[in-house]
């Protein structure tokens, strides 16, 4: 059995997430497979915990695409050779929001997607939950419901780089430590929310958290 786990969103370091770690969901964006982990940030003002409550959007920058991901919470200072299961104690069931059209106009013209990924409430969490270890994740499928629908599924045993290679190269490649967070990767089955949108957070059968989305006038 796990047990919520109490952590202040205050205490979270750094956000690193993972673009198109599941092969379906780089395909059905008509992106290319990448063959080395696609890494980018979120500032700490982007998050939010899902606990039932409404949570505005900005409603005059075109579409916002929704994008569940298992996120893990680092325990400790990443030291050259640790495992997954040492360094990694909570876990939570996340989404990471992004301003569709935005990050399209920047990708055409080469530039970071922060404007369409770093916006305020774009980085939802459920609470956290401890962390069972990564082979025993990978018999339990987290998912999102969108108005009581399913709208996407996941595995962590579908991802392009598992959680061992992401853990390593952001370690290397940014520094990683206690505190810090990481959104990794989204299956296939993202898509636009809209005003009123109930967003519901599934770790296997069991609803970690929810809200409701609120487009801004």
């Amino acid at each position: 059995m796990w047990g919520v786990c109490v952590t202040s969103l205050k205490d979270i370091k750094n956000i690193y997430c993972v673009g198109r770690n599941y092969e379906l969901h780089a395909k059905e964006l008509n992106n290319k497979v990448p063959t080395k982990p696609m890494i980018f940030s979120k500032p700490t003002h982007s998050t939010v915990e899902a606990n039932g409550q409404e949570i505005l959007f900005p409603g005059d920058k075109g579409s916002i695409h929704y994008e569940v991901e298992l996120v893990i919470h680092i325990g400790q200072d990443y030291i050259d050779g640790i495992t997954v299961d040492e360094i990694v104690d909570k876990m939570a069931i996340g989404i990471d929001f992004t301003l569709r059209d935005v990050q399209s106009a920047l990708k055409e013209k080469g530039h970071p997607w922060l404007l369409a990924k770093g916006f305020p409430n774009s980085a939802l969490l459920s609470p956290f939950i401890d962390f069972s270890g990564a082979e025993d994740c990978k018999r339990t499928s987290f998912a999102l419901l969108k108005n009581g629908e399913q709208v996407q599924i996941g595995n962590i045993s579908d991802m392009i780089f598992n959680l061992q290679i992401i853990i390593d190269y952001i370690a290397k490649n940014f520094g990683l430590g206690k505190g810090d967070i990481i959104f990794t990767g989204t299956p296939e089955g993202v898509g636009e929310v809209a005003d009123n949108d109930e967003m519901q957070l599934k770790w296997g059968e069991n609803i970690l958290g929810g809200c409701r989305i609120i487009l801004a006038k």
